[in-house]
């Protein structure tokens, strides 16, 4: 006979996965959903945990996110205004996805919730590609922005779910016509952004599943250029030129922050200048050859952290890059789902190589789609709660 409290247990557990996953889809369509969503898996973790009088546990790579919460404060308290650079500091409840994905995504949950994500993100490339085909979202004015609100956080998005859908195509052993029929459309959408960072993201996080499973597989790379450049229209391909050349106006202007926000460090080295606050200080030190007169951050992630938050606030975040990058090439090893520590490892390169050229570990959606991804590997090895010990899971080997 189920006690009353087993009841009640069972029915938590699972209106908190089925939460979970409509939040991990959610970042992929609206902000608004994923914060509603967020906030509801939240409450329902955090009374589940309550009600089985449960220890909150975290993998590794949370401790340096919390150190570097708490350098944010510190940054926050010195800013030049507080009041604003507080305000901006919200974002870092965001790292709570972390403890809620390690707990409730368990085993081979995670390969559903990377089910969802792989299939949202397949309707809004579908999505980008008919705003490209019909709507005229077709040149730099006017960009593929799917069903988000600016057309950098689509990409970044869209980026993410490329690298997901790769890993699990080369790296899953059942189970892998579906991406093999999204990935082109997923590419095409990708291309459409004109979103050169994101470009450079998707090859990095792509081309090292290429040499995780074959080196020899990078001789497709070229191919795919080639391709592209040959059969792509002449806007992207220009778009593709421009990324080499030192004339393009946003080139220079991107050469041109690396200066400011090297001046900015060096007189604000400790705490930076305050979160969100770039922009407050960006006309004292915008270099001559900058082409635009005001930007609101400096798109570049490690240097946009180093100024608005401090050299320390960069090497704690060094710390929780190096450390997902050890544990998730441990994790290639032993994990007995090789598609997740893949797929997040290229998700680490991805975000790495994009965010030399844009912040998008600053940008909400991204980020809580990057978290989602960084925190399944850790939570595929944990065994699954007792209470509902086959909701969710896959029965298929993986």
């Amino acid at each position: 006979m189920v006690e009353p409290a087993d009841v009640r247990a069972i029915g938590l557990e699972r209106a908190a996965y089925v939460s979970l996953l409509g939040f991990a889809a959610a970042p992929q369509i609206s902000i608004a959903a994923s914060g509603i969503l967020l906030g509801l898996t939240a409450l329902l973790w955090l009374a589940l945990v309550i009600h089985r009088r449960e220890r909150i546990e975290v993998p590794p790579m949370f401790w340096p996110l919390l150190a570097y919460a708490g350098v944010t404060l510190v940054s926050s308290a010195f800013s030049i205004r507080p009041e604003v650079s507080f305000l901006k500091a919200k974002q870092l409840l965001l790292f709570a996805i972390v403890p809620i994905v390690y707990r409730l995504a368990r085993g081979r949950r995670t390969l559903t919730a990377v089910d969802v994500i792989i299939t949202v993100g397949a309707l809004n490339a579908v999505y980008g590609i008919l705003q490209y085909a019909i709507l005229n979202y077709d040149n730099l004015g006017r960009r593929v922005q799917g069903s988000l609100g600016h057309y950098m956080t689509y990409s970044g998005v869209i980026m993410l779910v490329a690298c997901i859908a790769a890993a699990r195509l080369m790296f899953r052993r059942q189970d892998r016509m579906w991406a093999a029929l999204i990935m082109p459309a997923i590419v095409v959408a990708l291309a459409l952004t004109f979103s050169r960072n994101a470009w450079v993201g998707a090859c990095a996080g792509i081309g090292l599943l290429f040499i995780l499973r074959d080196f020899r597989l990078l001789a497709i790379l070229p191919v795919a250029a080639a391709l592209f450049i040959g059969f792509a229209p002449r806007q992207i391909s220009d778009r593709l030129y421009s990324t080499f050349s030192l004339t393009d106006p946003t080139n220079r202007d991107r050469l041109a922050m690396v200066r400011s926000g090297l001046h900015i460090i060096r007189d604000f080295p400790l705490t930076g200048v305050g979160p969100d606050m770039i922009i407050q200080v960006y006309p004292h030190y915008r270099d001559p050859s900058a082409t635009k007169q005001l930007n609101p951050h400096l798109h570049n992630v490690p240097l946009q952290i180093a100024a608005e938050r401090g050299l320390p606030a960069l090497g704690i975040w060094i710390w929780f890059v190096v450390t997902l990058v050890r544990d998730f090439a441990r994790k290639l090893r032993s994990s007995p789902l090789p598609s997740l520590p893949t797929a997040a490892l290229a998700g680490v390169v991805a975000m790495l190589g994009a965010g030399m050229f844009e912040h998008n570990f600053g940008d909400s959606e991204f980020l809580m789609l990057f978290l989602v991804l960084v925190t399944l590997p850790y939570a595929a090895d944990r065994v699954p709660a007792a209470t509902a010990p086959a909701f969710g899971q896959h029965t298929r080997a993986a």
